[in-house]
C-alpha cells in the first residue's frame, strides 16, 4: 500500500505540471496571437479592411515607406516625434517625483502624512478622466491650449499627478534598513545626501521600473492627448494618429499603415523593457516583499 501511495504522488505531480504548462501555453498563444496578427497584416500587399484570411495573398514593404513618407493627411513622423518628446521629459518629471515622494514617506515622519496616503489611495479609485474637462479649462485660461505648448499641457498633467503613485516606491525603500541612513547621519550626510548617494544606488531596480512605468505611461495615452489636441494635427501624438487612420474617410487607405504603425509604436517600449528586463523583476519582487 505504501508502494502504491508513492507511486501516485509521482503521478500526480506530473500531471499537475503538465496541466499547468498546457493552460499556460494556450493563455500564451492567446495573448501572441493579436500581436502576430498586426505584424503580419504590417506586411499586407492588398488594399482595404475587409481581410478573408489570417494570412495576407501578397506581402511588402510599401505601408512602412507610406507610413513615413505619406504626409499629405496623416504626418505620422511628427506625430512620433511629438509622443517622443513628451514621454521623455514626463519620464524624467515623474520618475523624480515619485522617488521623493516615496523616500519622504518611507524614511520621513511628518504631520499629516498618513492623512496624505490614504487620501492618495482614496484619490487613485478614481478614474482620471473624471476631471479631464475641469483640467482642459484651467489649461486653457493660462494660455496652454494652443500651439506648441500643448506640449507643455501634456508634460505638466502626465507629471503633476504622478506623486500619488508612490506605493510600489514606498514598498521598495522600506525594504532598505534605516541603519544605513542613521549611519549616513552620524557621518555628516544630509538628507538629499543620503538619498541621492546612498539609497538611490541601493534602489537601481525601482528606479529603472519608474522609469519604464513613466515613460509608458504618455507613450500610450489617447483620451487626454484628444481632448487637449483637438484639430491640432500638427501636436497629434501616435495614439491619435492610429485612431485617425481608422476613421471612416482613412481606413481604406491607411488601414494597412495603421498595423504598420502600431508595430512601429511598440518598437520603443519593447526595445526598453528588453533592455531593463532583469531590473524589471528584481523591482517588483522588491516591492511585494516589503
Amino acid at each position: 500500500m505504501e508502494k502504491a501511495n508513492v507511486n501516485k504522488k509521482p503521478f500526480r505531480k506530473v500531471f499537475g505540471n503538465l496541466l499547468v504548462h498546457v493552460l499556460l501555453a494556450v493563455l500564451a498563444f492567446i495573448w501572441v496571437l493579436p500581436i502576430a496578427w498586426i505584424f503580419i497584416t504590417s506586411f499586407r500587399g492588398e488594399k482595404g479592411n475587409y481581410i478573408t484570411s489570417f494570412f495576407p495573398k501578397s506581402y511588402t514593404l510599401d505601408n512602412y515607406v507610406k507610413l513615413f513618407t505619406d504626409r499629405s493627411i496623416l504626418n505620422f513622423p511628427q506625430m512620433f516625434l511629438n509622443t517622443l518628446i513628451i514621454a521623455i521629459f514626463t519620464c524624467l518629471i515623474s520618475t523624480f517625483f515619485v522617488l521623493s515622494v516615496a523616500y519622504c514617506l518611507s524614511r520621513l515622519r511628518f504631520r499629516l502624512r498618513r492623512a496624505y496616503m490614504n487620501m492618495a489611495m482614496i484619490l487613485g479609485l478614481f478614474p482620471g478622466f473624471m476631471s479631464m474637462v475641469a483640467v482642459y479649462y484651467i489649461l486653457k485660461s493660462i494660455g496652454l491650449s494652443e500651439g506648441p505648448m500643448i506640449r507643455v499641457a501634456l508634460v505638466l498633467v502626465y507629471s503633476a499627478c504622478s506623486g500619488l503613485g508612490f506605493q510600489i516606491a514606498k514598498g521598495f525603500f522600506d525594504t532598505i534598513p534605516k541603519s544605513i541612513d542613521e549611519a549616513a547621519k552620524i557621518d555628516g550626510a544630509t538628507q538629499w545626501v543620503t538619498f541621492t548617494k546612498i539609497i538611490m544606488p541601493l534602489s537601481k531596480p525601482i528606479v529603472v521600473y519608474t522609469i519604464l512605468t513613466s515613460f509608458i505611461g504618455p507613450w500610450v495615452d489617447f483620451i487626454f492627448a484628444k481632448v487637449l489636441c483637438r484639430t491640432n494635427a500638427q501636436y497629434y501624438t501616435v495614439a491619435i494618429g492610429l485612431w485617425s487612420m481608422l476613421q471612416k474617410e482613412y481606413i481604406q487607405q491607411w488601414y494597412n499603415c495603421f498595423a504598420a504603425g502600431a508595430v512601429v509604436v511598440s518598437v520603443p517600449i519593447a526595445i526598453i523593457f528588453l533592455f531593463l528586463q532583469r531590473y524589471y523583476v528584481d523591482g517588483m519582487g522588491g516591492a511585494v516583499k516589503g
